[in-house]
C-alpha cells in the first residue's frame, strides 16, 4: 500500500496534518527525494527516510509499493501530480492513497511572487537596472490595461492584468528593501499599513460601531480619514515641518488626467458640502 503525502512548499517544514505524522510513523519505509523540504523534521522525529530515484527508477519504486503488503509513504516533490500518479497506479492494480500534509492558505501564492522578483532583481540585468523612477510610467499603465480589460467583459485579461498591476506593487517593494538610508520599507511593511488601514477605516467590522447601511459606512470612512490627515499634519508639526491647515483637496493626485481630476475634485466639493445645484451647474458649463 502507497500513501502519498502532500504538502505545500509554502508551509513550513514539519507543520503537517495529523494524518500524514501518523502515516509517517506507522509506514514501513519512507520514500523522499534528496533535498526535500521535509527531512530534517523527519530526522529529528526519528524516521529513517530511502531516495526512490528518479524517472524510470523512481517508478518503478512507486508500483512495488503501490502492490506490496506493507505501509510505504512518499513525499514527493513539489509541482508532482501526485492525482494524476495515484490514478495510473491504482489503474496497474496497485493500491494508492493521497493524505493531505498541509495546504496552502489563500493568498499563499503571493510568497511565490516576492521570491520570483527577489531572483529576478538579482540575476536579471534589465531587472537590476530599474529604480521607482524608471517604473514610474507603469504604475499609470498597468491600471488602465486592467480597466480596459475589466470594460471589455474579459475575466481571463482582467486576471491577467491585476497581475501586472500586482507586480508594480512588489517591485516598487522590492526596491525600497534594498535601501539602508532609513528610507527602506519591505512588502511586509506594505502589506501592514494596508491592513491596519483597512481595520481602522471598518470599525463596523473590526470594532464595536453599529452602521445602518453602506452610505454610514461611506461618512464613517470620510470622517475617520479626515482625522488620520489631521493626525499626520500634527505629526509633521512637531517634526518641524510648519503646520498647513487642513484641506478638502488633501490627497488629490493632481497629475492625473483632467477628466479623472475633474471628477475627483467633484466629489470632494460634495463632500465638503457644495450644493448639488451648483456642482450641475459646473458640469453644464
Amino acid at each position: 500500500m502507497l500513501t502519498v503525502v502532500a504538502t505545500s512548499p509554502r508551509v513550513a517544514p514539519g507543520l503537517l496534518s495529523r494524518e500524514a505524522w501518523r502515516a509517517l510513523e506507522a509506514a514501513d519505509t519512507v520514500l523522499a527525494p534528496v533535498g526535500h523540504a521535509q527531512l530534517p523534521a523527519l530526522g529529528q522525529a526519528g524516521i529513517r527516510v530511502v531516495d526512490p530515484g528518479q524517472g524510470a527508477e523512481l517508478t518503478r519504486s512507486l508500483a512495488e509499493a503501490a502492490g506490496s503488503d506493507g505501509s510505504v509513504v512518499w513525499l514527493p516533490e513539489a509541482g508532482v501530480d501526485v492525482t494524476g500518479l495515484v490514478a495510473e497506479l491504482g489503474e496497474g492494480g496497485g493500491r494508492a492513497r493521497v493524505v493531505a500534509g498541509s495546504a496552502d492558505l489563500p493568498g499563499a501564492r503571493l510568497i511565490d511572487l516576492v521570491q520570483t522578483m527577489d531572483r529576478l532583481r538579482v540575476e536579471c540585468p534589465w531587472d537590476a537596472r530599474q529604480t521607482h523612477a524608471s517604473l514610474a510610467p507603469h504604475l499609470l499603465e498597468e491600471p488602465y490595461e486592467a480597466l480596459d480589460a475589466l470594460e471589455s467583459g474579459d475575466q481571463q485579461a482582467l486576471c491577467e492584468e491585476l497581475g501586472d498591476v500586482l507586480l508594480q506593487v512588489v517591485f516598487h517593494a522590492r526596491m525600497a528593501a534594498e535601501r539602508d538610508d532609513g528610507t527602506g520599507y519591505t512588502i511586509d511593511d506594505v502589506a501592514d499599513g494596508i491592513v491596519a488601514k483597512l481595520k481602522r477605516r471598518h470599525p463596523h467590522v473590526f470594532g464595536d460601531v453599529t452602521v445602518s447601511g453602506a452610505d454610514e459606512v461611506k461618512r464613517n470612512w470620510d470622517e475617520i480619514k479626515r482625522e488620520e490627515k489631521k493626525a499626520q499634519a500634527e505629526r509633521r508639526a512637531g517634526a518641524g515641518a510648519a503646520q498647513v491647515p487642513p484641506s478638502a483637496l488633501d490627497g488629490v493626485p493632481f497629475g492625473q488626467p483632467a477628466l479623472a481630476l475633474a471628477a475627483q475634485l467633484q466629489r470632494r466639493a460634495a463632500r465638503a458640502g457644495v450644493p448639488e445645484e451648483l456642482a450641475r451647474r459646473c458640469r453644464a458649463r
